[in-house]
């Protein structure tokens, strides 16, 4: 009697066991497209290009922190604020900028966005031809 007690046990834990292990069925296979989550958000075609243009503009951004130079071209400018903003916060620092770098060129392209460039002044100076006493 005690034998047929441990049989139906282990008949029991087996398949208890075995119903524990079996993996899940894949649906469907995934791009990484589809891993990244990029198919379904509309501007996702935008982050890369982005991505591309940060990368080609990175000798300004070396210079704008080792000469301190204070000019960011517009397209460098535009690209740090897409990926920032739009993308993925946290690239600029596994590009190997620091917290403080991304910080500060985020703050300078969006600073520079919202300032208007002043318009030259077309105007000549007035000279009065007035005698000398």
């Amino acid at each position: 009697m005690a034998s047929s007690g441990k049989v139906n046990f282990i008949i029991f834990l087996g398949c208890i066991l075995t119903s524990m292990v079996t993996s899940r069925p894949l649906t469907t296979k995934s791009t990484l497209a589809a891993r990244l989550k990029l198919e379904d958000e509309p501007g996702s075609s935008n982050c890369w290009g982005s991505l591309f243009e940060l990368q080609s503009c990175t000798g300004e951004v070396i210079l704008f922190f080792l000469n301190g130079e204070t000019y960011l071209g517009p397209s460098c400018c535009s690209a740090i604020k897409t990926i920032e903003h739009q993308c993925w916060p946290a690239m600029l620092g596994s590009l190997g900028f620091t917290t403080e770098e991304g910080d500060i060129l985020r703050g300078y392209c969006d600073a520079s966005n919202s300032t208007a460039t002043p318009e030259t002044l077309t105007t000549t100076p007035s000279i009065s031809h007035a005698a000398i006493p």
